[in-house]
């Protein structure tokens, strides 16, 4: 299909060059040795290769296990392996009390390496970001899903962090809003492009002219979270139903869970066709792995599947 496109006369055969071009750009955020299936450049993978795809650089650190529920109590960003039945499942938890959770240089860097390190951490399902700091809420570019738990005020900064992230929970008290505009600056970690992607054009415009402050039942009616909960006497309701719905993605085939995440969030920045396109690419990549095998086999023998991700 390419070559075709590069062939192709006219406005046609330049549209087709380019949605080959982000279809293959789609590929290759997804690893060393991804192709698109044959039916629109070269062969499809072998599991081999798929292997490698997901495995860490040549020469890269290996994740770093000092991001964990062992680091001491001072540090700002706390990240903790949760273990048992939550095995796979990864918690960031926000902790500047004396500034409320604002965004730090340090915190900032945290961020980023933990990240860094949770990318290449096969183990890793499904990441929970919330706040240690009672009533605050203050992801990343990350290839699990994420999930925000808003139990308390998610204004500015701390609103961008969470729809950075693929869901979104709050309890019925927690305050949300882009707030900039009342010191004469605009969003500017994301705000103003993702909060449209979320809620629509007309309302987010609305929402950061206005500097509206939501509710967590007025931020359920406008789409911005997914789910709104009462706040319980230990004020996690939102990190609690986060936990929930973590739990439930967790028997999913991880290797298919990052796939689809990608396949969603790249063919929303595209037209149907290149959209349909990116799907067809990501989906051939599943079907070389040991995990589809281990499905199958699981359903012909009416039990659990035990998926290890490869």
């Amino acid at each position: 299909m390419a070559a075709a496109a590069v062939a192709a006369p006219g406005a046609l055969g330049t549209l087709q060059a380019g949605r080959a071009r982000l279809v293959a750009a789609c590929c290759a955020r997804l690893g060393p040795g991804w192709r698109l299936p044959g039916s629109l450049m070269g062969p499809r993978v072998a599991s081999a290769i798929w292997a490698r795809g997901w495995a860490a650089a040549a020469g890269g650190s290996a994740p770093r296990r000092g991001y964990s529920s062992e680091v001491k109590t001072e540090d700002e960003l706390r990240v903790r392996y949760l273990e048992e039945e939550n095995r796979g499942i990864v918690v960031l938890g926000i902790n500047r009390a004396y500034a409320k959770n604002s965004f730090s240089k340090n915190l900032i860097k945290m961020l980023s390496k933990a990240v860094d390190a949770l990318k290449s951490d096969k183990k890793v399902r499904t990441i929970i970001v919330r706040s240690e700091v009672p009533g605050i809420f203050c992801a990343a570019n990350l290839p699990v899903p994420t999930i925000a738990a808003i139990d308390g005020l998610a204004l500015g900064g701390g609103l961008e962090l969470a729809l950075a992230c693929d869901i979104r929970v709050a309890a019925s008290s927690a305050k949300m809003g882009l707030v900039e505009t009342k010191l004469a600056i605009i969003p500017g970690g994301g705000g103003t492009q993702r909060l449209p992607r979320a809620i629509g054009m007309s309302l987010a415009k609305e929402l950061i002219f206005s500097a509206r402050v939501l509710d967590g039942q007025e931020a359920k009616a406008v789409g911005l979270i997914s789910h709104v909960l009462e706040q319980n006497q230990e004020g996690d309701a939102a990190y609690c139903k986060a936990l929930d719905l973590a739990r439930e993605f967790l028997p999913q085939g991880p290797v298919a869970m990052r796939v689809a995440k990608l396949a969603i969030n790249q063919g929303m920045e595209v037209d149907l066709v290149t959209g349909l396109a990116i799907e067809e690419a990501c989906y051939a990549q599943t079907i070389p792995t040991k995990d589809r095998l281990e499905g199958l086999l699981a359903f012909k023998e009416k039990r659990s599947p035990r998926y290890k991700g490869e």
